[in-house]
């Protein structure tokens, strides 16, 4: 699935009108929870069946297309999934039990209620009776590309600069490349933005700490505000668009920094970060140190996961996820595990070992990556992510003479409690 987004260009009432629209999207997808919550045994077919009552029930909700009324439905559905998923896999702590939203800014159309102008796909038409109407669209894409029968959805998105309008296209994008010979494990840290096996490292750009100054200062404009008022909320407005301007600073590092490996390798071994799996380095436990929590959520490690997934995919590439546990304890020499405080930042074992932290757990990962190259499940506790099969141009010498060197360190242990 391809997503393409175009801001638009739309008048006051327009403007207005989209508000209407993401309101009712979110008053459906809070009833349909509180539906779920009062009736035993409700499943996913049941809730899209309410829409048609709620429609009925009230006037503003049957305004909304029926399409984007059950695409509200199901993202009720979604969150309460998730919830029995992670009741199923006994997931420690807390499961996620489905909230109520508070503060929806999207409204998602399926392939009814708009229609695309064929001739110049630089403006779309809502046509259900919110009166959003013609909407001007602005952005490099050219949607002359892909016929509309691919366009599946379209989502109204609204954000602290104006109004978005995206573009779901079914289309699966394979770019054959020339390949590398190449392979590579990384860590992440707080240190540098990651450190490769070879002791190469990519620095933290810190785009929150930097325009940190600017924020506290417009929080503070914030807070002198009267509560009610206009100019709270153009004091509001600005803190927006600056945390917005930082997000975007992050997401296009992290997507740029991802490209550069993904083209320089044909596999790519990083540590597990962030996701459900018990194997994996959960961002959420880690930002419980207060010490430490600003520069965690900062380095966005999990954003760059998925761009190195993505990338993986679209080029070809093996991109293997490596549970964390004993990757910075264990030699990656002699294998042997020397304990060290997170403080201590270089590895010293009695073998003779002598290298920084970051990259003694990245050689270990690159060989706990290689060892389970073209394999899934190798770890005992839940398959890991390698996407796509082992190439020729891993079978090679490169990857050979790798392995055999690797095999002969003792392995290392894939299940602690201890990194």
């Amino acid at each position: 699935m391809l997503v393409l987004e175009f801001k638009v260009r739309a008048a006051l009432q327009q403007r207005k009108a989209i508000d209407e629209a993401i309101r009712t999207s979110q008053f459906i997808q809070n009833k349909c929870l509180r539906y779920w919550m009062d009736n035993k045994g409700v499943n996913k077919y049941d809730l899209n069946k309410y829409c048609r009552v709620l429609a009925h029930d009230f006037k503003f909700a049957n305004e909304l297309n029926s399409q984007a009324r059950q695409s509200s439905a199901e993202r009720a559905w979604s969150a309460i999934a998730r919830f029995y998923d992670n009741c199923k896999r006994k997931v420690p702590g807390k499961k996620g039990f489905p909230k109520f939203k508070k503060n929806c800014r999207s409204v998602e159309y399926k392939t009814t209620g708009w229609q695309l102008n064929l001739e110049t796909r630089k403006a779309i038409t809502f046509t259900d009776k919110k009166g959003i109407g013609r909407l001007r669209l602005v952005g490099s894409y050219d949607l002359h590309f892909y016929q509309p029968e691919q366009i599946k959805r379209v989502r109204l998105v609204r954000r602290a600069d104006g109004y978005y309008c995206q573009f779901l296209i079914s289309i699966n994008v394979q770019i054959k490349t020339e390949p590398t010979n190449k392979t590579i494990g990384l860590d992440v840290g707080l240190s540098a933005f990651y450190t490769d096996d070879q002791g190469n490292k990519v620095d933290h750009p810190k785009f929150l700490r930097k325009g940190e100054k600017k924020i506290k200062r417009l929080q503070r404009q914030l807070s002198r505000k009267q509560k009610g008022s206009n100019n709270r909320k153009k004091a509001r407005q600005r803190l927006s668009k600056a945390h917005l301007k930082i997000s975007r600073q992050r997401k296009e590092f992290s997507k740029r920094v991802a490209y550069s490996v993904i083209q320089s390798n044909d596999l790519v071994a990083y540590v597990g970060v962030a996701c459900a799996k018990r194997i994996d380095l959960k961002i959420k436990n880690l930002v419980k140190n207060h010490c430490l929590a600003k520069s965690i959520s900062d380095a966005a490690w999990y954003q760059f996961r998925i761009w190195l997934e993505y990338f993986g995919r679209k080029y070809g590439k093996i991109t293997i996820a490596v549970p964390p546990q004993y990757t910075s304890q264990n030699c990656s020499s002699c294998g042997k595990t020397v304990k060290k405080s997170l403080s201590t930042r270089t590895h010293f074992c009695g073998c003779g070992c002598q290298l920084e932290r970051d990259e003694n757990a990245a050689k270990n990962i690159l060989r706990m990556g290689l060892s389970t190259a073209g394999h899934t499940g190798t770890f005992g506790l839940e398959p890991i992510n390698a996407l796509g099969e082992l190439t020729s141009t891993l079978t090679g010498a490169i990857l050979l003479g790798q392995v055999d060197s690797l095999n002969k360190e003792s392995h290392l242990t894939s299940r602690s409690d201890v990194r």
